[in-house]
């Protein structure tokens, strides 16, 4: 059965699933038993730690008897010499016996009884060093005899032994516990390391097969495309002749669109000619000029190599220069100058935008300066947002929205209807003096 690159992918990612689960199981055991560890290690220094105070405690108790003894049996004082110290110590090491055990509450009853215990049996002991300071050694010796100090310390020591024997079990259980641990943390880390080698191991191999059979295809892939080279290289060919063929007729159809165009406006010039309404000579001349600013994209497409897209300036500023001279040609007086950032556009867009061009500029020529000679400017850039701003401004007489329309209104329908299709924003601004014609828009993708 060939493997596919989907099981391949899937295997995979299962077995790195399983060695990163043996991972972290590896990583939490082991943080696990190092918190045990911790655990035990903290009461195995606390066991140890009462152990010793209990064993010191006793140690005090039992001094301190001997340094008693010593002083009734012999009346020497040196004897008396470790009692203070040996007593002293023994009440410092009950008192930290008692905070080792603070937290077992049941060791708080045999604690008190033990503090009972030793207060007394001191309180015996300074009385029978009392008395023998005081030469009554018959009742010193009569109050030792009674055996209640031995009595005291035979119970003392019985409490004493617990709390040694229950230290001792701890310790035993801490080191037990200990070993387990270890025991334990050492197969999780071999267990862990032979299911992860085993991951790999199968990783590995699939991997292997994998690689093993993408050779093979690769190889028999190979055979075939020795046989499909020569087919692709024909194929390829007659698609370049196809292109070729396609580019070559799409020139030709715009060029004859062009000078299919070219043909309506001269003709459309003709008619304005025999015509004697001046009104009519305005309109067809209005006329021309747009058939002309649709007749110059297509120009510039059969001359551009590149039907999906014009280059802007280029065309503006042909576009421009013959309305200049068109309108100087009607008596016009006012002079153009344009500023054209270069751009790409595509082929509808142009179209679009060269109407509009041409409508206002044409008005501008027309309206702006009725008196006297004056500037109109046409600037294209890009703005923010990735819109591109037209702007065509003069400084005549400005455009008043109380006055009647001047002309026909159908250049404002043409401006409104490419502002439209385009998405575009139209803003009409009063200038001091003149007018600023805005038409801003987003151009697409060509």
């Amino acid at each position: 059965m060939p493997i596919t690159g989907r099981y391949v992918v899937r295997s995979a990612i299962g077995l790195l699933a399983v060695g990163l689960l043996t991972l972290l199981a590896i990583v939490g055991t082991t943080i696990w038993l190092g918190e045990r560890a911790q655990v035990y290690f903290n009461d195995v220094i606390e066991a140890r730690d009462t152990r010793g105070s209990a064993v010191e405690f006793r140690n005090a108790v039992l001094a301190a008897e001997s340094s008693q003894r010593g002083f009734l049996a012999t009346g020497n004082e040196i004897y008396l010499a470790p009692y203070g110290t040996a007593k002293s110590l023994a009440q410092s090491q009950l008192d930290k016996l008692k905070r080792s055990l603070a937290h077992y509450d049941d060791t708080r009853l045999l604690l008190e009884r033990l503090t009972t215990i030793i207060n007394e049996k001191f309180v015996e002991m300074d009385q029978t060093i009392a008395l023998k300071n005081a030469q009554r050694d018959a009742e010193a010796l009569a109050l030792l005899r009674t055996n209640r100090g031995k009595a005291l310390m035979d119970e003392a020591n019985v409490f004493l032994s617990g709390i040694i024997l229950n230290a001792d079990e701890r310790l035993t259980a801490g080191v037990a516990e200990q070993r387990a641990n270890a025991l334990m943390l050492r197969l999780m880390s071999v267990g862990g390391a032979i299911v992860i080698v085993l991951v790999v191991a199968g990783v590995a191999i699939t991997v292997y097969r994998y690689t093993r059979e993408i050779a093979q295809a690769r190889d028999e892939v190979r055979v075939l495309n020795t046989t499909l080279e020569g087919r692709v290289e024909q194929r390829t060919l007659e698609l370049t002749r196809a292109r070729d063929r396609a580019e070559v007729l799409l020139a030709e159809v715009n060029h004859r669109v062009a000078n299919s165009l070219s043909m309506v406006a001269a003709l459309v010039k003709l008619q304005s000619n025999a015509v004697e309404n001046e009104a009519a000579k305005k309109a067809l001349a209005e006329t021309q000029n747009r058939i002309f600013a649709i007749s110059l994209v297509h120009k510039r497409l059969y001359t551009s190599g590149d039907a999906r897209s014009v280059p802007l300036s280029e065309y503006l500023s042909g576009l421009l220069e013959h309305l200049e001279t068109s309108m100087h040609s009607e008596g016009r007086g006012a002079s153009l100058r344009f500023e054209i950032e270069p751009m790409q556009l595509p082929t509808d867009t142009t179209v679009n935008l060269g109407v509009v061009v041409t409508e206002w500029v044409t008005n501008a020529f027309k309206y702006a300066y009725p008196d006297r000679p004056g500037e109109i400017r046409v600037k294209l850039h890009a703005i923010d947002q990735g819109k591109t701003e037209l702007l065509v401004e003069d400084d005549g007489v400005g455009r008043s929205e109380e006055a009647a329309i001047k002309g026909t209104g159908l250049g404002t329908r043409i401006v409104t209807a490419m502002a439209s299709t385009m998405g575009a924003e139209v803003e009409y601004r009063r200038r001091q003096p003149g007018t600023t014609a805005r038409f801003a828009f987003k151009p697409k993708a060509a």
